[in-house]
């Protein structure tokens, strides 16, 4: 029977992308394992993605996209954006778990990995005895700190953001409570429960992948492996497997960018992206283009549409209206950045760290480096 890794991303393009790739790179290791990839639609606006599947499908036959059939949400229904991408996923699970049994009747089904927001897919392959990952599309901190919320919530009380005291994350710096996501917020929310259910639930899965590599974050690293993250309980396995990026089969405007990127000279473009959520209002917008303007130096930016204004269409009521502050950055002070950043010493002490992590990413993607063994023992375990 040939063996299958099943993924089922969040369909968020950062996070769908990057799943996607830890199937090719799984490929690159183990030929010879085959990769089912669950594809959910949705509601709401997740980037341009169905060009990259397309290329995927086209260039990569090991890979395979299973669609998931659309759900359709409560009536009347309101959600936040987080309740979104933590409710779909459990609209999904009657049809997950049809797909893993089918998968399972014709192939050896060797382990479901699973998008932190897809996690109530973690009950479906628990009672079908299928050992199930969990992965992390963002660093060690960030794992750190989401692994300790059980302990969090247990040793507080009361809402988290009316805390006083800066909260000691093992491995990370110091956070104030107000700088914590906001659904963390509200104890009573849904969305704070599947925050916590998540993070207890990954601690008892067969092991969670992470998208980033060792020597990024060495000191949430060995609070993880510490176990100082999930106290009085076993830590699962950590497989720090990044960096996961798309590889060069770009569409024909990221050809054209990277192309102008290739003629200017070394070290002189500032890069702008605030992920496929980063959405800013009009006013804004002008603001940054502006100041880079100002700045004088050559930069790159990838811009999202505005969400629309009061007197625009509105979005359907099953979507969340984007929730933007109020507060400008001014034109002055981001050119005050950018030059703070292109062109004084304390600027150039942050482009030379950023320079040995990026040699960092590229040694741990070789061969021999910590990815590349991080892979291996991951594989082991099937």
């Amino acid at each position: 029977m040939k063996d299958i890794i099943v993924l089922y991303p969040s369909p968020g393009i950062g996070h769908l992308v990057s799943m996607v790739e830890l199937g090719k790179f799984i490929l690159n290791h183990q030929p010879s394992i085959s990769i089912i990839i669950l594809i959910t639609s949705t509601p709401y606006d997740t980037g341009k993605t169905a060009p990259y599947i397309s290329r995927v499908a086209a260039t990569t036959p090991s890979v395979t996209f299973h669609y998931l059939p659309p759900v359709t949400l409560p009536p009347n229904s309101s959600y936040g954006m987080v309740d979104l991408l933590f409710g779909q996923p459990r609209l999904n699970n009657p049809d997950v778990h049809q797909a893993l049994q089918t998968i399972s009747q014709t192939s050896s089904l060797k382990a479901f990995v699973i998008d932190f927001f897809c996690d109530a897919a973690f009950e479906v392959s628990s009672s079908l005895g299928i050992p199930t990952y969990y992965f992390f599309t963002s660093g060690a901190s960030g794992l750190s700190a989401f692994l300790y919320l059980t302990t969090l919530n247990k040793t507080t009380t009361g809402s988290i953001k009316d805390l006083k005291d800066y909260i000691e994350f093992p491995g990370t710096p110091p956070i104030f409570p107000t700088d914590l996501a906001e659904p963390l917020f509200d104890r009573n929310s849904t969305a704070y429960k599947s925050l916590i259910d998540t993070a207890a639930h990954m601690a008892k899965s067969s092991g969670i992948i992470a998208n980033t590599f060792e020597s990024l974050e060495p000191r949430a690293v060995k609070a993880i492996s510490g176990g100082l993250c999930v106290p009085n309980a076993p830590t699962p396995p950590v497989y720090y497997v990044g960096p996961l990026i798309a590889s060069n089969d770009q569409a024909s405007d990221e050809q054209e960018c990277l192309s102008w990127l290739s003629s200017q000279p070394s070290q002189s473009v500032v890069f702008l992206c605030f992920g496929s959520m980063g959405l800013f209002k009009a006013e804004q917008l002008t603001e940054m283009a502006i100041g880079l303007e100002n700045s004088g130096h050559r930069f790159l930016w990838v811009v999202r549409s505005p969400p629309p204004t009061d007197d625009q269409a509105k979005h359907p009521s099953t979507l969340p209206e984007p929730k933007l502050d109020t507060l400008l950055v001014s034109a002055a002070e981001l050119e005050k950045r950018v030059r703070e950043l292109m062109d004084s010493s304390s600027g150039k002490a942050v482009r030379d760290r950023v320079r040995e992590m990026r040699d960092g990413a590229r040694t741990a993607i070789q061969p021999n480096g910590s990815s590349r063994f991080a892979l291996a023992e991951l594989l082991k375990r099937r």
